[in-house]
């Protein structure tokens, strides 16, 4: 059983009830857990059908968020960012411009800075994306497209075609860096400028 609390420390605090899922089935169920958090945010979110922003939150006026999505306090949206498919973007992180981020999480603190993919993916507290850093959801090369993760020495088929990465808390990932589908990173992981990270 992977624990995502091993590598983001305030998952449990943050999605209650969700600490025993794995990290795809907690991606896959994602949209339907952000909707039912949104009915219960207070009146410091300013909330729209299912799109709650934090009335402390910087969303530039040429980002567009699709919803469910909630945006935490002080959590910035650089211009030209795409929300979608479900998002939650912690207090005093950064979405930043020209970035995309679908169906994802990235907790207290971290940075995805500008020209960012992140698909289907959960990212700790404090990590920090370079510019251009990717991380992919899905194996467009293969004819087999279950996303597979290695946890130690066991190979696990998570089922599903679309899951990105899990980043523990105080991760760097370096500029233009790409991660391939279904990488787990303990916390404290630094991942090189141009890097290629496979499952091996």
């Amino acid at each position: 059983m992977i624990s995502i609390e091993e590598y983001i420390s305030a998952f449990s605090t943050t999605f209650p009830g969700s600490e025993k899922l794995t990290p795809w089935d907690f991606i896959s169920g994602l949209q339907k857990i952000l909707v039912k958090m949104v009915s219960e945010l207070d009146d410091n979110f300013i909330v729209h059908d299912d799109i709650a922003i934090h009335k402390t939150a910087d969303v530039d006026s040429t980002a567009i968020v699709k919803g469910p999505a909630i945006i935490e306090e002080h959590a910035l949206v650089g211009a030209y960012a795409l929300i979608r498919n479900g998002a939650y973007v912690g207090r005093n992180s950064i979405v930043g411009a020209h970035n995309e981020f679908k169906n994802s999480i990235i907790m207290n603190g971290s940075a995805c800075g500008h020209l960012n993919f992140v698909g289907e993916s959960l990212i700790g507290s404090n990590v920090n994306l370079e510019a251009g850093a990717v991380l992919a959801n899905h194996y467009n090369e293969l004819k087999d497209k279950n996303v597979w993760v290695r946890n130690g020495d066991e190979l696990i088929d998570t089922g599903c075609i679309k899951f990105g990465s899990l980043i523990g808390d105080r991760s760097r990932i370096g500029a233009n860096a790409v991660l391939y589908p279904g990488i787990l990173l303990a916390k404290n992981s630094v991942i090189k400028r141009l890097e290629l990270v496979e499952i091996s």
